[in-house]
């Protein structure tokens, strides 16, 4: 199915043709629908975390607040405990901000930047305070969660899993 839209120059514009020329978009065959085309986006970006000689695994939410993150990496932190339920480390700066990707509320294995103090948070424990819109959504853990679980301080290495 190819869509149309009469532009304000009255020039028609297809949609199909212009999801083409737009970076990160990928044009699929459906087999199952009938369309002849649907847009699909990239792969979700993966990282390893490696905590103290164990493993965990995450995948990152396609935001601006988790590209700039992803763009960081590799990077190596200390993770501290912080109100029993979550895992805190300072990043090297400031990330780009996406305020649709608010994380409330906190769920066990969120990841999130918390904009106040600039930091990286891992929850490692359901929320259950009362957390405003100043934390961002990252992504969330996959596996491994039991590693970051252990009482902190924590040395953490973070780098993206090539796909």
């Amino acid at each position: 199915m190819q869509y149309t839209h009469l532009g304000r120059t009255g020039l028609k514009v297809s949609w199909l043709a212009l999801a083409a020329c737009l970076p990160g978009i990928s044009l699929a065959a459906s087999s199952t629908s009938g369309a002849s085309s649907m847009l699909t986006q990239e792969s979700p970006v993966k990282i390893r975390l490696h905590v103290d000689g164990q493993v965990a695994t995450a995948t990152l939410h396609d935001n601006a607040t988790a590209r700039d993150f992803a763009a960081l990496l590799p990077m190596s932190l200390t993770l501290t405990d912080f109100a029993r339920i979550e895992r805190i480390a300072d990043l090297p700066r400031k990330l780009s901000l996406d305020r649709t990707e608010t994380t409330v509320p906190v769920k066990e294995g969120d990841l999130a930047y918390y904009v106040p103090w600039g930091n990286l948070a891992i929850f490692v424990e359901d929320g259950t305070g009362n957390y405003t819109g100043d934390l961002m959504r990252l992504g969330a853990v996959d596996t491994g969660l039991p590693a970051l679980q252990r009482p902190g301080p924590l040395q953490i290495r973070i780098e993206r899993i090539a796909n």
